[in-house]
């Protein structure tokens, strides 16, 4: 028989982390700890966290929600997939902790390359929102560490001032050195953002994440059509937790690409579903951590290798493990612009 114990723990930002929802400086997660009557040596830890204002079960009574489905999932004995579906971040602290368990109490929750530290996977270098001062200042650490592939926020501060930074990467960098994305976090309008995405397409941009809101899809449909960039949804993928309504979504507005974050797009079995619904469609994807500690960081980045592995090159949206002044350890290490796992 499977006990689950929840305990709660705030983790506090090294620095304010500025998204177009404001600015997160504390982020509240609730960590399960699984173990068995049959081997009682054995514990999978697993991460539930939802972002305010985003997620799609971010509800007041999170916590008796989770003492709850955890009481269900001990008397069935295992994780009731389908009636979990409205709840990502719970799933996937549960699917995390059912992996770990598996693998024998290890953190190495799947059999890869990049668990059995023999390969890195590629990551973007984040430049979070800030004055053009700061976002200058992030970029250039960024650079300066060798990421070959960097992601600005935008939307916080004049357009035309983050053009601005963009022209200076690539007066520095060509695309060939640097690959560039941008992510607007529904920022631009549906009437302006056909001409600033044409302004910033001037500097070889690989892609923008969620130009407009989410639920605007005959917009955003034009937009995908229309834009010379190459459109990725994210914020847009959250709350579709049917396979019917996903394909309804990809058929409706056909983007380039999904940004995939198990924590709030379905758990990891929500986002193999996508990947699978998108490729079928012509349709590229990739995974995304979202401010986890480093708990649900590894398991992010243990399920992108499995989906995507081996020999991962194209980079993910991956953290550094850097994020909070009181973050669990985990054998994770940035090397370059690559995250690494080294079981100790």
């Amino acid at each position: 028989m499977y006990h689950i114990q929840i305990s709660e723990r705030t983790l506090h930002f090294k620095q304010p982390a500025g998204t177009s929802r404001g600015v997160y400086t504390e982020r509240k997660s609730y960590y399960l700890v699984l173990t068995s009557d049959e081997q009682p040596d054995v514990k999978g830890v697993g991460e539930c966290a939802t972002l305010p204002d985003l997620s799609c079960d971010a509800v007041p009574e999170y916590l008796r929600l989770l003492q709850h489905v955890c009481m269900m999932v001990e008397q069935l004995g295992k994780i009731p997939y389908e009636m979990l579906r409205p709840y990502p971040s719970i799933l996937f602290g549960l699917e995390t902790a059912f992996a770990q368990f598996k693998a024998g109490g290890s953190t190495a929750l799947f059999d890869t390359p990049f668990a059995r530290s023999e390969e890195g996977i590629p990551i973007n270098g984040l430049v979070w929102m800030g004055t053009f001062e700061e976002m200058l200042g992030r970029l250039e650490e960024k650079l300066n560490l060798g990421f070959h592939c960097v992601k600005l926020k935008i939307g916080a501060i004049d357009f035309e001032r983050e053009l601005d930074l963009v022209k200076h990467i690539r007066e520095r960098f060509s695309k060939s050195d640097v690959q560039l994305r941008v992510d607007a976090n529904g920022g631009f309008t549906p009437e302006n953002a056909l001409p600033r995405m044409e302004k910033l397409a001037q500097y070889d941009i690989h892609s923008i994440e969620q130009p407009i809101k989410q639920h605007q899809w005959k917009d955003m449909a034009r937009l995908c059509q229309a834009s010379p960039l190459p459109i990725a949804l994210d914020e847009e993928l959250i709350g579709v937790n049917m396979k019917a309504m996903k394909e309804e979504l990809l058929d409706a507005i056909h983007p380039a690409f999904l940004v995939l974050k198990p924590s709030l797009h379905g758990g990891m079995v929500g986002c193999r579903e996508w990947i699978e619904l998108a490729r079928k469609k012509g349709i590229g994807s990739w995974i995304t951590s979202a401010l986890e500690s480093n708990v649900g960081l590894n398991a992010v980045a243990q399920f992108a290798a499995q989906v995507y592995g081996p020999h991962i090159s194209f980079p993910q949206g991956l953290g550094t493990g850097q994020l909070f002044t009181d973050n669990i350890p985990m054998p994770l290490q940035l090397k370059g612009d690559q995250l690494w796992y080294g079981d100790k």
